[in-house]
């Protein structure tokens, strides 16, 4: 069974015969340490615990964006074009998109990738943070933005809107989704990939008390705290709904930690995302505990040794969930209700990529751009 074929019963069958704990080369390699024409004050960057974090103004963002964060960040995206077979989307965006954004582009590699793939596209990567390449397709360029704020993009200008991996980082999602569905040219498509943070198992090795559950739930319960919540994945089909999208499709991909599913593909994505999480560790708490709950430095390396001990146990058979939802903007009258401010779960099921079909979304907008 590869990625494709999960449906959502499915259990990831486990290789039994490579369950001793820290017997892989691979996963003994993760204990050890991986290695100005802009506006002054956006890149005069802020440090906490000898991390760097961006420095926008209007918006607070837990994430580093240091060497180190964005490392892991090109490692989540291998793991997730792994996890889509492939693809860079899934939504039928056609072969010749015009005008196409990726929201919160990080270090550009989606968009990037994006623009070699489709020449025909003039690709924007827009974040808070300006830590793209100069050197970059002539097809592609990035701009500062920060995407919770009023969108400068010409109303129905974009055929392809792209968001991944923003969990925990917005406060207003309904807001953000009226803005795409403003500036996105009718029969475009949105599409927002995003993790379902809580570790999960189907064998009971990751249950109650357990401390990669407990790290789930403490930054669960933080996000909520701070508004911003991690729980987007699941309420994304909703609000997108609510925001006057059709055609909405949502797929859901277990995504296991570590080598220990017996199918090669997923034993593959698995080590790919082992690392991620391995090296994304200090990255995702630091911020968070420090600013949120208060938790001294002390507190929080401690937190993170138990929880990369758990990660690299193979006997933990873990996994946690990706969302993939997409949906289009209608060819007719735009939609006159207001998108609802909450937006509800409704029952998903996991579907197999290869019965989705391909990708095209909406986009925010920004005055700074990236040389």
């Amino acid at each position: 069974m590869c990625a494709e074929d999960q449906t959502h019963a499915a259990e990831i069958p486990i290789d039994v015969n490579n369950d001793n704990d820290r017997d892989s080369s691979f996963e003994e390699e993760l204990t050890t340490e991986s290695t100005t024409s802009l506006n002054d004050s956006i890149l005069n960057y802020r440090t906490l615990h000898g991390r760097r974090y961006h420095n926008f103004k209007s918006s607070e963002y837990w994430g580093p964006n240091d060497e180190s964060q964005n490392e892991q960040l090109d490692i989540g995206h291998h793991m997730l074009t792994l996890l889509l077979g492939g693809e860079l989307f899934l939504a039928p965006i056609g072969h010749h998109p015009q005008n196409v954004i990726d929201v919160g582009t990080g270090t550009g590699i989606w968009a990037m990738d994006f623009a070699d793939k489709f020449p025909s596209a003039q690709v924007v990567g827009t974040d808070l943070s300006g830590i793209q390449p100069n050197w970059v397709p002539p097809n592609c360029k990035f701009e500062l933005d920060d995407a919770q704020l009023e969108w400068t993009f010409p109303p129905e200008h974009f055929d392809f809107v792209h968001l991944r991996c923003l969990m925990g980082s917005i406060k207003d999602w309904p807001y953000i989704y009226s803005e795409i569905y403003r500036c996105m040219k009718p029969g475009g498509w949105i599409e927002h990939v995003d993790m379902d943070i809580e570790f999960k198992s189907d064998d009971g090795s990751v249950g109650e008390g357990h401390i990669m559950q407990r790290w789930s739930k403490t930054f669960i319960d933080c996000g909520e705290q701070m508004g911003r919540t991690f729980l987007i994945g699941k309420q994304a089909k909703g609000l997108l709904e609510a925001a006057g999208f059709v055609n909405v499709v949502e797929k859901k991909y277990k995504v296991p930690v570590g080598s220990w599913p017996s199918n090669k593909e997923l034993k593959n994505i698995g080590q790919y995302n082992l690392l991620y999480c391995v090296q994304g560790l200090e990255g995702w708490a630091l911020w968070i505990l420090t600013t949120i709950l208060k938790w001294s430095y002390e507190e929080i390396q401690v937190f993170i040794a138990q929880m990369r001990s758990a990660l690299l146990r193979r006997a933990n058979h873990s996994y946690y969930e990706v969302y993939v939802v997409y949906g289009q903007k209608p060819e007719g009258k735009a939609k006159e209700v207001a998108p609802n401010s909450e937006g509800e779960e409704e029952p998903s099921e996991v579907v197999s990529s290869a019965d989705a079909p391909l990708s095209a979304g909406a986009a925010p907008s920004t005055n700074e751009r990236v040389p």
